[in-house]
């Protein structure tokens, strides 16, 4: 194969998507890294992106397609070349704004450039095979979930998960939902503004918001590009998604507390922990890349956050830096199987397994019985996770509880972050319920009274 550096959007855009597929690389970073080494001009980033993950978010699709066309299946194919027929035909079937006849001769140019002259005659008859024969008809007897499989681009392994946990209809406004481009939310930094502030500076900037559904803290981007603004640069907010900015508020901090966050990058929560204690007490931030911390000391310094301290750490050794009852309130963000932010990152359900998953509750329980150990008795400890599967979020909360007898649920948590009387110490959030990323929270508190399952009582 030919090694010519790209130097088009559409051949960039496939090289984008052969290490997605390839080297298991993250669709959101690769993409953010082409985009500012200016690898394209400014005036083809939104189609660079729109064919980037609209060819990883519908690969089962435009599979089903294209192994009518392709003698023994796009798998058999180099992985450049799937992915150059799966990006073709992405156009074709869904951007209504570019030609075919546009899109087959770019397919054929790329194909004979990164190849040969073969590979260029194999992906203009397999194209043209499929404008001949046009979109295909599922087959009537075929089973409702793999009709789902294919019509909404998901493994069909997920969909049933889903199906057991959340029933059909529930499973289908998922997978729809993960086809709809994610909203970009943020949190607005309430020790230095306001949000009604934050919208008037943002206009002023060029860019409009509005205020979001979930969190009384969180804006939902309309137009413009806000990390691009003075009032970024000065540390007036943060990026986060909508559903995450819950679990600061079920922590329930307030400030002159000694507080750990567990699993603390990227850092989007540890930072809102520490704003919502008015930058009063101390915050200790552990995880286990130290690249990543680094991110959170930067983004705490753009903040004006002095209270938080980062270290490498194995949360399932937390005990080696922290002491037995140190700590007024615990965040665990766990490492999960990411199944709530397919959205963001498309690429998830394809490179993941069941049997990738396997391990995944033991991990988090580990991390989990390690944590509560530093909880103060009338401390609250927060769950979270962004993934929509039980088995890594009710059903590690019920194994925790039912081995630790001094732990009980905080069904004041609902409360506190609905504003209404619903109680709970447990919530799922899917992504269609307010189109934000999937989420799972929960809050287990200390008791006093050592077991004594009478209800939770919070000392502050």
């Amino acid at each position: 194969m030919k090694t010519k550096q790209p130097n088009d959007v559409r051949s960039i855009a496939v090289s984008l998507i052969e290490r997605v597929e390839k080297e298991g690389a993250y669709s959101h970073l690769v993409l953010d890294a082409a985009i500012k080494d200016r690898l394209v001009p400014e005036r083809d980033t939104a189609l660079l992106t729109e064919l980037v993950y609209g060819t990883i978010k519908r690969r089962n699709t435009l599979d089903y397609c294209l192994n009518a066309h392709v003698k023994k299946g796009v798998g058999s194919l180099q992985t450049w070349v799937a992915s150059l027929l799966r990006m073709s035909l992405y156009q074709m079937i869904y951007l209504d704004r570019v030609p075919e006849r546009a899109v087959l001769y770019e397919a054929v140019r790329i194909a004979k450039e990164k190849g040969h002259e073969g590979i260029g005659s194999l992906v203009n008859a397999v194209l043209r095979s499929y404008q001949r024969a046009g979109y295909p008809e599922l087959p009537e007897h075929m089973d409702p979930l793999e009709k789902l499989s294919i019509e909404y681009s998901h493994p069909l392994w997920l969909l049933k998960e889903w199906e057991t946990a959340y029933g059909r209809e529930n499973t289908e406004a998922i997978a729809a939902q993960n086809l709809v481009p994610p909203r970009t939310n943020i949190r607005i930094n309430r020790m230095k503004s306001s949000r009604e502030d934050v919208i008037d500076k943002l206009e002023r900037e060029g860019c409009e918001t509005e205020p979001g559904s979930l969190s009384e803290d969180a804006l939902v981007v309309l137009s413009g590009n806000v990390l691009m603004t003075k009032a970024y640069n000065d540390g007036f907010f943060t990026v986060q998604d909508e559903s995450s900015m819950l679990v600061a508020k079920a922590l329930d901090v307030s400030p002159d507390m000694t507080v750990l966050d567990a699993c603390a990058a990227p850092g989007g929560k540890t930072t809102h922990i520490a704003e919502q204690m008015q930058n009063q007490g101390t915050v200790h931030a552990f995880d286990l890349h130290q690249k990543k911390l680094r991110h959170i000391d930067d983004q705490a310094e753009r903040l004006g956050l002095s209270i938080i301290t980062t270290k490498k750490l194995d949360a399932r050794n937390i005990l080696n830096e922290a002491e037995e009852q140190q700590y007024d309130r615990i965040l665990i963000d766990a490492p999960c199987s990411g199944m709530g932010v397919i959205r963001r990152k498309p690429e998830l359900k394809w490179n993941k397994q069941p049997e990738d998953l396997v391990s995944l509750p033991s991990i988090q329980y580990d991390i989990l019985t390690e944590a509560a150990k530093t909880l103060k008795i009338g401390g609250r400890i927060v769950y979270s996770t962004c993934t929509v599967r039980p088995e890594e979020n009710e059903q590690v909360v019920k194994a925790f509880l039912d081995a630790h007898p001094s732990f009980v649920r905080d069904d004041s948590m609902k409360r506190r972050l609905t504003q209404d009387t619903e109680s709970g110490s447990e919530w799922t959030i899917l992504p269609h319920d307010y189109e934000t990323d999937g989420f799972y929270i929960a809050a287990l508190g200390k008791d006093e009274r050592k077991g004594k399952k009478e209800g939770f009582i919070c000392r502050n």
